[in-house]
């Protein structure tokens, strides 16, 4: 039977909380009338990472052992799917999985891609960043708009959900591997006319991020100004 959703989680040495997240989403969704799955996409993982959602009789383990990088590992997820809706979070789960609810109601309701936001209503972040990351965040968002993706008030939040069209067109086209890839889906998904949603959703920082503040913003920021020059058949 096709599933109703495809939970995707892409993963990069996340043996130490990966469990405990896919405890969680197990949980929650078998309490659910849903069809479901439940989809690791490994990114070249050197630790136990595969080892421990492979414990996980529901979950299906992708990944061909190479590092290529978040968008890539989100990309073959949500390619590899076969859900009508395919929502992908991240490893640590900053995102409460029950917030899905609120981004299904809008795809139900006809939009295509609904988003998860901090930046709708800043009450529902209950455990915040530094305020140099937070600071960061912002301005990298502001850049974004400029140069990018207007309209957005937060590309980056780690819970995104498409119908399925929607994700194989996107993702069928998408290229970049590294953590703008969320850009750059927001940008093709504009460009291909599809109906987007930012719904604000509860959100707890997790202070063991691997992200790195420096490296990290000037690779995405190089990488938001490829966007436009590697889609210019877009128009």
């Amino acid at each position: 039977m096709k599933p109703e959703l495809s939970v995707i989680i892409p993963a990069y040495n996340e043996e130490a909380r990966l469990g405990n997240t896919l405890s969680l989403i197990t949980q929650y969704l078998r309490n659910t009338n849903l069809n479901y799955e439940i989809i690791v996409s490994d990114d070249g993982s050197r630790d136990r990472t595969k080892e421990v959602a492979r414990s996980f009789e529901e979950v299906k383990v992708i990944g061909d052992g190479i590092n290529y990088g978040k968008g890539a590992a989100v990309r073959r997820g949500m390619l590899a799917a076969n859900g009508e809706y395919r929502l992908f979070t991240d490893a640590d789960l900053s995102t409460p999985i029950y917030e899905i609810e609120k981004l299904k109601k809008f795809l139900k309701d006809g939009y295509d891609v609904c988003i998860g936001s901090r930046a709708v209503d800043y009450k529902l972040i209950r455990k915040h960043q530094p305020f140099y990351r937070e600071f960061m965040g912002k301005t990298f968002n502001k850049i974004v708009q400029l140069l990018v993706v207007k309209g957005i008030k937060d590309t980056q939040c780690g819970f995104k959900c498409f119908r399925e069209q929607a994700a194989v067109d996107i993702f069928s086209r998408a290229k970049i591997n590294g953590f703008s890839f969320d850009v750059e889906i927001l940008y093709l998904a504009k460009k291909l006319n599809y109906k987007i949603k930012e719904v604000g959703v509860e959100w707890y920082n997790d202070e063991r991020t691997t992200v790195d503040p420096i490296k990290d913003s000037i690779k995405m920021f190089a990488e938001i100004l490829k966007i436009r020059r590697i889609h210019s058949d877009l128009k």
